[in-house]
């Protein structure tokens, strides 16, 4: 019994990770609410590019080198140089979406990430913060702003992703809870002043 409810947390949190929410939220965003803007195959790429196809190979190199353990980067000394990439990644985006002149929630999503993973960096200098709740809720944030009340239904999904990572035992209840609260507030006012809402 113990090693299926291991099992089902273990597939929670790849079905939930970052690397399918985030561009889950995208691809919603784009589809649903730019139907008429004849780049939104251009600005899909460019969120897809940064948010999955990058920090997926990139991990999948430093895991074939040795240079992190496991794909989900379990310890938090191995996390720096992944993140760190992922800043430049982010800000290169951004700096894309700027030449497409892209609507301001997409520029909002890469520059706001790019922020986000420093701080996320600097927390994890001395901590280990839960990456999967952040983007989680970060994502239903992103949602929440575009489509409205609708979109916290969503929710639901932050304590079983909290359950799985604490029966994974590669977080604790602190480290998820306020990975999954930080996500939410720090998306949800900084596209807000980006965008001017």
């Amino acid at each position: 019994m113990s090693s299926n409810l291991h099992r089902f947390a273990s597939l929670i949190s790849w079905v939930v990770s970052p690397v399918v929410v985030a561009p889950a939220a995208y691809l919603l965003i784009i589809l649903y609410g730019f139907q008429e803007d004849p780049s939104r195959g251009d600005y899909l790429l460019v969120l897809f590019l940064a948010s999955t196809f990058v920090p997926m190979m990139l991990i999948y190199g430093l895991k074939k080198i040795g240079r992190v353990s496991d794909y989900n980067i379990t310890f938090r000394e191995q996390r720096f140089l992944p993140l760190l990439v992922m800043v430049g990644v982010n800000a290169l985006g951004y700096e894309v979406m700027t030449q497409l002149d892209a609507p301001r929630i997409f520029t909002g999503i890469l520059l706001f990430n790019a922020v986000n993973t420093v701080l996320i960096l600097l927390i994890t200098l001395q901590w280990k913060i839960s990456i999967h709740l952040l983007t989680l809720t970060a994502s239903i944030a992103l949602l929440f702003l575009q489509f409205g009340a609708v979109a916290l239904w969503l929710l639901f999904l932050v304590p079983i992703l909290m359950w799985s990572r604490i029966k994974l035992k590669a977080h604790s209840f602190m480290q998820t809870f306020v990975g999954g609260l930080i996500g939410f507030l720090i998306m949800y006012v900084e596209l807000t002043w980006w965008i001017g809402l």
